[in-house]
């Protein structure tokens, strides 16, 4: 099987025996290749066959003894942006021994290469920017686009994933212009150190439609085009075209789309999902690993997710989606699909989603009837904000993804614990700043009784002699699984019922009656995690008739042969 292809330098293939990759570059070019070069790995023979004699020194290294080497260059990084680009260089000089330290060390180093890091990494992109990684398209050149998505030098069936961005909704942070590119890297690293998805099959891209930060475009350094962001029908035009092009060069390829502002996200993933194997993870996958969450907070609680009031203080295109999946999920449990929508309070920038505002299309559905509200207790006439609606519905489930820190409140966690005995919380807003509460806090002003999921990572909370260990709510648990399963299944498109299955398996690696359990696993089993998750979501795909790929009989050994492990290839000198 071919895994990508880099003209007149080598070729990747595996047979009966395993990995192999055919070497047609030589000397100093095998070292400048980050895909090909095993640095003081090579033996001696193959640097004799590759001309690297003189060119390295003469002790042989093994891998292993190579990952020990790094790691302690890595420790030794003063602070964590100084970390993040010594793993960026480590990834341009050697692939395999990047993915080796990272997959052996996931749970340390996500953090860096994932949020909160990858934030502070984007915003400064234009200052540290060394070697491009990506490819880059510009909505001032459109006509240009096949050619640029061509020079990667993959063929048609070598790209199982693309990930893409417009980098105007980034990790609450917003509007970060070309510096988006960063994200889509660090999101493919992560699909293959948890995933095992092949790191030459992979594609990241950004769509670089201008920017509206000010800051970005009065900065000399900065590497985007230099407007205002493109809106309207120009807009439009270059994501079809994207799409089009990018499905006909690749037609295998799933298409995850990150961090795109509000009022695109949900409408460009509603517009090609029903024909393109397409996914979006700020909605979906962020749904799927909060659903996950309250599944297992549900049965912590002993109180069924039919029985729960649940308020989502953030009612974008993220919270909408969380609130979309939790509702399948009651269906799926015997709820009518009516009567389970009225089990939801979404929030937004003017408070209460409720007839008479001017909704977004996707919030529309969500919107509470002026008949729901008669008699409710109002701090301001006409107003209905958080705590209006804390008072009136009295949640069970309070999650937010409003990046409004402090949201949540003392009094309003107080009151919250005084009519519920066992307070789901789940503040999720990044980066940690932008929190609506704090672990510790939620804990001692409930007495230990929340059950929580944060977006950020937080260390355990020691509370009267137990310790808390906080489950981050990170969608790295539930994306890497969801790519996995679609290019096993060869699945056509992802459905909200592969979304769903995918959840649910999330759910069920837990064991959350031990007291101060996390309702989620640890990172560090994340590649376990992930081929769990693509096993459901493959048995999905299949009962929807989405899948063209039959994994045989032995569906496991099926998704532990496919994922591709970070160890150095036999080389053939051509």
């Amino acid at each position: 099987m071919t895994t990508g292809f880099q003209p007149n330098e080598f070729e990747f293939a595996s047979d009966d025996k395993g990995e192999f990759v055919k070497v047609m570059a030589r000397g100093y070019q095998v070292l400048a290749s980050p895909g090909i070069n095993q640095g003081s790995a090579f033996s001696l023979e193959t640097r004799e066959a590759l001309g690297l004699d003189g060119l390295l020194p003469s002790g042989v290294t093994t891998l292993e003894g190579q990952l020990k080497r790094v790691y302690g260059q890595y420790q030794a990084q003063p602070d964590a942006l100084s970390k993040y680009l010594y793993l960026n260089a480590t990834h341009d000089r050697n692939e395999v021994l990047y993915f080796a330290l990272l997959t052996a060390h996931i749970e340390e180093m996500m953090p860096i290469v994932y949020t909160p890091t990858i934030g502070q990494a984007i915003q400064e992109y234009s200052h540290w920017y060394q070697r491009p990684r990506g490819v880059f398209l510009s909505i001032d050149d459109p006509g240009t686009m096949e050619r640029s998505l061509k020079a990667m030098g993959d063929r048609p069936d070598d790209v199982d994933l693309i990930v893409v961005t417009d980098s105007e909704g980034i990790l609450g942070i917003g509007d970060q212009g070309v510096g988006g590119v960063a994200i889509t890297v660090g999101k493919l690293a992560l699909y293959t150190a948890a995933a095992g998805i092949h790191p030459h099959r992979v594609m990241p891209v950004v769509l670089d439609t201008g920017t509206d930060n000010l800051e970005l475009l009065n900065d000399d350094t900065y590497l985007g085009v230099r407007h205002a962001r493109v809106r309207g029908k120009q807009y439009d035009d270059f994501i079809e075209r994207f799409v089009t092009t990018a499905h006909r060069l690749y037609p295998h390829a799933m298409i995850h789309w990150e961090d795109f502002g509000a009022a695109n996200a949900t409408r460009i993933l509603d517009k090609y999902r029903n024909d393109y194997c397409t996914f979006n993870d700020d909605i979906q996958g962020t749904a799927a690993v909060v659903a996950a969450a309250v599944m297992a907070a549900v049965k912590a609680s002993g109180t069924p997710l039919a029985e729960q009031r649940i308020v989502i203080h953030g009612a974008g295109s993220a919270g909408i989606g969380i609130a979309s999946l939790l509702r399948r999920v009651m269906v799926e449990e015997g709820m009518d699909a009516d009567e389970a929508r009225r089990h939801f309070w979404g929030l937004g920038s003017r408070g209460l989603l409720r007839e008479g505002l001017t909704l977004r299309d996707f919030q529309g559905p969500w919107a509470r009837p002026s008949a729901d509200l008669k008699g409710w207790k109002l701090d301001t006439r006409g107003h209905y904000e958080l705590a209006d609606v804390v008072r009136n519905v009295r949640p069970t489930i309070l999650i937010g993804s409003s990046a409004q820190a402090g949201a949540f409140t003392e009094d309003l966690v107080r009151e919250m614990a005084e009519y519920c005995e066992r307070p789901i919380i789940m503040p999720l807003s990044n980066p940690t700043r932008k929190a609506e509460a704090v672990p510790s806090d939620l804990i001692e002003w409930t007495d230990g009784r929340a059950l929580i999921a944060t977006g950020s990572p937080f260390e355990p909370v020691t509370h009267k002699g137990t310790s808390y260990r906080i489950a981050q709510a990170n969608n790295a648990l539930v994306f890497p699984g969801i790519g996995l399963g679609a290019i096993a299944s060869g699945a056509t498109r992802i459905s909200e019922g592969m979304v769903a299955a995918a959840s649910t398996a999330l759910a069920s690696t837990v064991d959350v009656h031990a007291k101060g359990a996390a309702l989620l696993p640890r990172m560090s089993s994340l590649r376990s995690i992930s081929a769990r998750v693509a096993l459901s979501v493959v048995e999905a795909a299949q009962n929807q008739d989405l899948a063209t790929v039959k994994l045989g009989h032995n569906p496991v050994q099926a998704i532990y042969e496919s994922m591709w492990k970070p160890r150095y290839p036999r080389v053939i000198p051509a």
